[in-house]
């Protein structure tokens, strides 16, 4: 490392829920720098959500983005030229950012026609414990549970 670190930016929390994590969903939901877009996506897949469920909206999301994020992952290690698939514990930032980058990717995989739908779908099933994304953190588990036998090669 050469150069200094770069200051961590602080996010704003966002105006109907004063939530930083809401402002990071939709900050990574936002395409082509339509944030008011994102936002009204995102607050309208939380108000179906709590039409379908009749729980409350927000909290159903958290519960389903700690459904989604992982614990331990895979990261290739070279070593006297072959390359392992070492397991790693996740730092908690990138728990949350692969949590969220995987809700949204998901989400634009599902067929409802509109985003909101999509998105209130996704999150209805992640926090069930079910739904593609859940399945991306099963399988990023059992990788690394299979390639346990690498984790001595740790850095």
């Amino acid at each position: 490392m050469r150069k200094a670190k770069p200051k961590k930016r602080y996010i704003l929390p966002d105006p109907k829920f004063q939530d930083t994590l809401v402002t990071k969903f939709v900050n990574y939901l936002m395409v082509d720098g339509k944030k008011s877009i994102a936002y009204s996506i995102f607050y309208e897949a939380v108000a179906q959500v709590e039409n379908k469920t009749s729980e409350n909206g927000l909290e159903t999301w958290k519960k389903a983005l700690n459904n989604i994020m992982p614990s331990v992952e895979v990261k290739s290690r070279r070593v006297g030229g072959a390359t392992f698939q070492v397991p790693m514990e996740v730092r908690p930032e990138r728990k949350i950012t692969l949590g969220i980058k995987w809700m949204i990717r998901y989400a634009r995989l599902r067929g409802e026609k509109t985003m909101k739908d999509r998105l209130a779908g996704e999150i209805i099933a992640a926090s069930k414990g079910e739904g593609a994304a859940v399945k991306k953190k099963d399988d990023t588990h059992r990788m690394a549970e299979a390639n346990k036998a690498f984790s001595h090669f740790r850095f």
